[in-house]
């Protein structure tokens, strides 16, 4: 488990997560507001199905990672996911923040921690796809080194893409 401190002076934990999560997490994305929930899958989702749950909590592939942000009592704060194509050349990343949690830099300090995790697994590309409504998500990569295009045939969404 790994200590992180944003620069509001926020602390909190970050770890893997497992398949032990699974009622963690549904009760996550249940404290997440609609339109996060939104912007994290790119569609209306109301509460995770056994697919998604899956995604959130396999183990068994060495390209894809789902870290959990805890505070001190060890509830789920924020869920950042990485995954790699099998080359490990690009990798992506998507982040949700429980809506009580926004605002106390733990996007902005996770976001460093995945990815300093993709350079660790020899990524030479981080991409996130966002909504074009996602003005937070997009500002903040933004400051952290992304370049921002469109995504062909998608008007509603935005590529940002960061190299190492």
């Amino acid at each position: 488990m790994t200590e992180l401190h944003t620069r509001t002076g926020f602390s909190f934990r970050v770890r893997p997560a497992t398949a032990a999560d699974g009622e963690a997490l549904t009760a996550f994305f249940g404290q997440v507001s609609d339109e996060d929930r939104r912007f994290r899958f790119l569609s209306a989702v109301q509460a995770l199905t056994q697919a998604q749950l899956s995604d959130l909590t396999r183990h068994e592939d060495q390209a894809h990672e789902n870290y959990l942000a805890l505070g001190e009592d060890g509830a789920i704060l924020a869920v950042a996911t990485l995954a790699a194509d099998k080359r490990r050349e690009t990798g992506e990343v998507a982040i949700a923040i429980r809506t009580d949690h926004k605002g106390r830099g733990i996007g902005w300090t996770l976001l460093d921690h995945v990815a300093q995790e993709a350079k660790g697994w020899g990524v030479k590309r981080l991409q996130s796809i966002e909504s074009r409504e996602n003005h937070a998500a997009i500002a903040l990569e933004q400051e952290k080194g992304f370049t921002a295009s469109p995504v062909e045939g998608e008007p509603t969404l935005m590529l940002l893409e960061r190299t190492f």
